[in-house]
C-alpha cells in the first residue's frame, strides 16, 4: 500500500508548479543568440588568422 502513496508524492513534487522561475523563450532567445554571435566571431577569427603571413626565422647562435 505505500508504494502508490509514495508514488503520488513523486509525481506531486515533479508536478510543474506556477510559483517555480523558468527561463522560458527569452532565456532560450538569448542563449540561442549568444551561441549565434560565438559561431560568427569564431568565423571572423579564422578569418583574420588566414590573413596572416608568419615565417620563423631560425635563431642565430651568439658568440
Amino acid at each position: 500500500m505505500s508504494a502508490p502513496v509514495n508514488l503520488i508524492h513523486l509525481a506531486a513534487d515533479l508536478a510543474v508548479d506556477d510559483a517555480k522561475v523558468t527561463p522560458g523563450l527569452l532565456g532560450f532567445v538569448v542563449f540561442a543568440a549568444l551561441g549565434v554571435a560565438t559561431w560568427f566571431l569564431a568565423k571572423s577569427m579564422n578569418r583574420q588568422f588566414k590573413k596572416v603571413d608568419f615565417t620563423e626565422e631560425p635563431e642565430t647562435p651568439k658568440e
